[in-house]
């Protein structure tokens, strides 16, 4: 569980102070977008106040995105309390860590504070992200990667 923690404490805190670099210190929550591998590379701010992609956006879901995230904490950390696997511990503490990013974010601002654009090869990115949906996204594909041990039975 310590590196569990670990993961998720640093998870945590590289989110938060690239939010807080990004859009208060480059001021970017003024200008609106700053160029910086144009085109792979553009921080745009972005307040998402939906679930994903702006999925849910129109309602004020807020109370109930902040609950069904810390859910999915606990639910992450049940599985995890149960595995000693370190791909199980690193995956869980990503996940963990990130939602946990956006939940501060929505409790203070009311929406995730996204700012990370990324387009390629003629294909354009509407979508901004941050490092915690990174967090995320990374905690999740390992746990689905690294399904339970079947256990054998004696007999």
């Amino acid at each position: 569980m310590r590196l569990l923690a670990l993961t998720a404490i640093l998870m945590l805190a590289l989110d938060q102070a690239s939010k807080y670099a990004v859009i208060w210190g480059l001021g970017l929550i003024h200008v609106g977008t700053i160029p910086v591998l144009p085109p792979y590379l553009v921080f745009h701010m972005g307040w998402n106040t939906g679930i994903n992609f702006g999925l849910g956006s129109s309602a004020d879901a807020r109370w109930i995105l902040v609950a069904l995230a810390l859910a999915i904490c606990a639910w992450a950390l049940n599985w995890a309390r149960r595995d000693p696997r370190p791909i199980v511990a690193v995956s869980t503490g990503l996940l963990v860590g990130g939602a946990l990013g956006n939940v501060i974010d929505r409790v203070i601002h009311g929406a995730v504070a996204d700012f990370l654009n990324m387009s390629c090869c003629g294909i354009v990115n509407p979508y901004t992200f941050n490092i915690a949906d990174i967090g995320v996204f990374l905690g999740a594909v390992g746990l689905i990667l690294s399904p339970p041990e079947k256990t054998r039975r004696k007999g």
